[in-house]
């Protein structure tokens, strides 16, 4: 699997410490691609730091009921692209490398957060199109139509026909404007079918919701 200019084979291949960015509500999944605007020094600093050496970020979320704490679980993703601003912020695109657990914080002497990581549990992100049959595509489209339907979006569908599966479930998992929770859930999805399954489902809550009190669900 290339991301960038680097191949990675295998769990072996992402590093054993990382940095790692909190940022609840945002979602990075294995070969999808984040846009990232920096501009806390902190993290300013992870991203100096990441482009002198492997170029490796993680992004996780914090735990809902203490913000202290780290969720067990988020995803590593490679610098792909950088650029200044001229006022002090980067704008950086992080595309996705594989899940991880996190063993333990290692935070020390840096004002970013560092975590010891083991991605062998997710041996599988490695596989590109892994689970692509299985997924229910049609049911996915239909309930991905009505919700923009119920909000008044719209989509490109020309490049949504010509998506693989697996960038069409994860690029709407990443993209949809569900809370933290749900977030996670699709983030430690064992597989693509069962990521798809889990994002109709909250996908279908919502309209529900939004059907019985005639407001919109998410904003």
């Amino acid at each position: 699997m290339r991301i960038g200019n680097v191949n990675y084979g295998g769990p072996v291949d992402l590093p054993s410490e990382i940095p790692v960015f909190p940022l609840n509500g945002a979602l990075l999944l294995p070969r999808g691609q984040l846009p990232l605007n920096i501009f806390e020094p902190r993290y300013l600093a992870m991203v100096d730091a990441a482009l002198q050496s492997d170029r490796v970020i993680g992004m996780i979320q914090t735990e809902e009921d203490d913000p202290a704490l780290l969720c067990g679980v988020g995803c590593a993703g490679r610098i792909t692209s950088f650029s200044e601003t001229g006022d002090g912020r980067y704008l950086i695109t992080l595309t996705g490398i594989t899940r991880f657990k996190v063993l333990e914080e290692t935070t020390r002497s840096t004002p970013y957060r560092t975590c010891r990581v083991d991605a062998e549990p997710f041996g599988t992100d490695f596989s590109v199109s892994l689970g692509e049959g299985e997924v229910d595509r049609e049911t996915l489209l239909r309930t991905f139509e009505a919700f923009l339907d119920a909000n008044n979006l719209e989509a490109d569908w020309e490049g949504v026909s010509q998506a693989s599966n697996e960038a069409l479930v994860n690029a709407l998992s990443m993209m949809s404007p569900f809370g933290p929770a749900e977030k996670q859930a699709l983030l430690e999805a064992p597989d693509l079918k069962t990521r798809a399954d889990t994002l109709v489902a909250i996908t279908e809550m919502a309209l529900g919701r939004q059907k019985g009190n005639g407001t919109p669900p998410l904003q």
